[in-house]
């Protein structure tokens, strides 16, 4: 099934089952209903490894997983289950992430002297927090510093968390959009048991990860296989290699479908040069 056919099956009778890490409410779980449509019915896991799994089973149709920050970068792990998991990328989604302050009800501004939430987000929001003057209590995930708010009816403590863990767990929004700067997007990926190739004239990226050589220019000569082509390259991250040390993969996002004859030249071309290659998936590319 194309990706776009995986959004109207999750807005049609046949309810999509997409895995994210997380509690119900994280920022995942905000993407994937953007992307999917409200009629998505989302699986929360424990970790980003239980996302493959549950995929890899048939517990999900679909997974979505965070790789990088346009303000903290990249989220290497997840790169790293991409090499591990024989799952297919399918799937971008571009997700505005914002940020609010949000508290029992009842519970006022003036009445909160710490605040939770993970480091990132705390971080995110610096300037708003310290002015705040309040106490910052670092927890495992944004969604999850909500709920504990509930469960343990805290009434001297607010989290930062989305608009959706705000709905989700009953809790009032103090203040929105906390986030120093509003130019904060997470970039996610959707991964599936079975790849889905773009056809010709779709908008589309491909992933891919290789080992090269260790010689003077090889990084230059697998580069240029796509220069040659005039295929943009939008992404190029480094990862150790396991048990080669000094060693590294490199995962490369370049803008064209596998369907493209340019694409294939160029993989056919890389292929001489790189003793490992992988197609980790080819995709629309998300707006």
């Amino acid at each position: 099934m194309s990706e776009p056919g995986a959004r109207r099956k999750a807005q049609g009778a046949g309810r999509l089952r997409v895995a994210f890490q997380g509690e119900p409410g994280a920022y995942s779980e905000g993407a994937i209903v953007h992307y999917f449509g409200p009629n998505v019915h989302t699986v929360p896991c424990p970790s980003f490894e239980a996302v493959f799994e549950a995929v890899e089973a048939g517990q999900a149709d679909r997974g979505v997983l965070p790789i990088e920050n346009s303000l903290a970068g990249s989220i290497h792990r997840n790169y790293d289950l991409l090499l591990d998991h024989n799952l297919h990328i399918v799937g971008e989604i571009d997700f505005r992430v914002r940020h609010h302050l949000v508290a029992l009800p009842g519970v006022r501004l003036e009445d909160v002297k710490r605040v939770l939430s993970h480091p990132q987000a705390l971080a995110q929001c610096e300037r708003f927090l310290a002015k705040l003057g309040v106490v910052r209590e670092a927890t495992y995930d944004t969604a999850g510093s909500a709920k504990r708010l509930r469960d343990a009816n805290l009434r001297d403590a607010a989290a930062v968390a989305s608009r959706r863990a705000a709905e989700v767990y009953n809790l009032m929004i103090l203040a929105e959009g906390i986030e120093d700067d509003p130019e904060n997007y997470t970039r996610f990926l959707v991964v599936a048991a079975e790849p889905s190739t773009p056809p010709v004239g779709v908008p589309a990226k491909t992933s891919i990860v290789f080992t090269l050589k260790n010689a003077p220019g090889v990084l230059f000569k697998a580069l240029s296989v796509f220069a040659l082509r005039d295929i943009d390259l939008t992404k190029i991250e480094s990862r150790p290699l396991r048990g080669k040390r000094w060693e590294y993969l490199f995962y490369l996002d370049f803008a064209a479908s596998m369907a493209d004859d340019a694409a294939q030249n160029a993989i056919r071309h890389l292929g001489e040069i790189a003793p490992f290659l992988r197609i980790l998936g080819s995709y629309p590319r998300g707006t």
